[in-house]
């Protein structure tokens, strides 16, 4: 237990049966000196493996003084006292200490503490199984990579009533072992700011993830997806159920992609359910101002499309309802900056072995909805408002097949057909 007082220290490893617990005005420190953390697998200030029944709770503070230990790494990689790659001008994430590095861990709490600051990814769960995380604040902008919070592989968790302000994904959902999948997990109640994606599951998609569930989440200021689920590296999503999500201020709001970083395997996503959304796309950068934004790429395009479901020739998207959800687009599209006509639709790119993101794809034909290599998707009761004239279609599918679109309704300036098919079969609008 830790009273009023900053606490200065190295890594800390928690032991099976032990709970770390701050009182209020308890700071726990992270050192800025690179060679006071200790590196398994990944560098962290607070890490557990092969535990059970750990914990850090409370309502003091965890404060890694990020920043400045990345730089001192940086330093001492220049110095050549350690060596690293050195990517991008800065030093890989697995030596930048996280705050929170727990692996193989089983009954897990973390409950209450604010945690801010980190060199890297904020908190790592790792192949860990009946994870609580309940009602902290993670307030990390110090750095790059700064991931509020990572579940990797893991079973049975449930993140609650918390509130995530970080540099890079809110809550991000990963899988690297072949072997593995994350599964059983419940995001709940939470508030969530970022300058990448809000929710996102799948850059790391080599195993699986499956019985997912999304309820009660405030999204705002966001410069990429609201939430994006991303099949690329082999693995599977399946049974993802999101509802009841206020989205405000984000560059997009649904990101589905199916893709083929490693050659040979293609990802499977099927079975999602999306309710109950209501979103407004940002006109303009949605993460202006912050110390790390996401960087301006993917140019020229004009505002993407609210929605995007992007497959592969033949490796389709599937079993996708899209219901009661309400998008308002700041529209503007210019063919003069950037243009994709409906008769050249051929021309989209592929792109199946590159990173997933919602702007990949450069310029899309549509402002709300764009759905290509994709089957049975089902969408009712949907809203769509374009504020200014734009010369893009609301909605268009290319190679989708036996879908359905009821009860919509489409609002925007000037007077054309709501919805263009091309290659696509058997769908139905109402």
């Amino acid at each position: 237990m830790f009273d009023v007082g900053r606490f200065l220290t190295g890594s800390v490893h928690l032991k099976s049966n032990v709970t770390l617990h701050l009182l209020e005005g308890a700071v726990l420190l992270g050192s800025l000196n690179p060679f006071d953390y200790e590196r398994k697998g990944f560098t962290a200030l607070i890490s557990g493996h092969d535990q059970a029944n750990i914990g850090i709770t409370g309502i003091g503070v965890i404060d890694g003084q990020g920043r400045e230990v990345a730089r001192n790494v940086a330093d001492l990689v220049h110095k050549g006292l350690i060596k690293d790659l050195f990517r991008n001008d800065r030093p890989e994430v697995e030596i930048r200490p996280m705050l929170i590095y727990f692996r193989n861990c089983s009954a897990v709490l973390i409950r209450g503490v604010t945690i801010r600051n980190a060199a890297a990814w904020v908190q790592t769960y790792d192949q860990c199984k009946n994870l609580e995380v309940d009602s902290i604040r993670v307030d990390s902008r110090a750095y790059w990579n700064n991931d509020g919070i990572d579940i990797v592989d893991c079973d049975s968790v449930a993140i609650t009533n918390s509130y995530i302000d970080a540099a890079d994904d809110g809550i991000c959902l990963k899988s690297h072992d072949p072997n593995s999948v994350c599964q059983n997990i419940m995001i709940r109640n939470c508030t969530i700011r970022s300058s990448a994606n809000s929710i996102k599951f799948g850059t790391a998609s080599l195993g699986g993830f499956r019985k997912i569930k999304i309820r009660n989440v405030k999204v705002f200021d966001t410069y990429r997806s609201a939430i994006a689920l991303e099949a690329v590296d082999g693995g599977f999503i399946n049974d993802v159920e999101a509802d009841s999500v206020q989205v405000l201020n984000t560059g997009n709001a649904i990101f589905l992609r199916i893709g083929e970083r490693i050659t040979g395997k293609k990802g499977r996503l099927e079975n999602i359910r999306i309710n109950h959304v209501g979103v407004e796309i940002a006109a303009g950068k949605p993460d202006a101002g912050y110390e790390y934004e996401g960087p301006i790429e993917d140019m020229p395009r004009n505002i993407s499309p609210a929605v995007i479901i992007a497959g592969l020739p033949g490796v389709l998207v599937s079993n996708v309802s899209l219901n009661n959800i309400e998008i308002k687009h700041p529209g503007g599209g210019n063919p003069l900056l950037a243009k994709v006509s409906l008769d050249a639709l051929d021309s989209v790119p592929e792109k199946p072995a590159a990173y997933p993101d919602f702007s990949m794809f450069h310029e899309l034909p549509a402002w709300g909805i764009y759905i290509r290599h994709a089957s049975n998707i089902k969408a009712s009761h949907l809203t769509l408002v374009c504020s200014k004239k734009d010369y893009r279609t609301a909605i268009v599918l290319d190679d989708t097949q036996q879908s359905q679109f009821n009860s919509m309704a489409i609002k925007e300036p000037g007077n054309k057909k709501p919805y263009y098919q091309y290659h696509s079969t058997g769908n139905i609008f109402k």
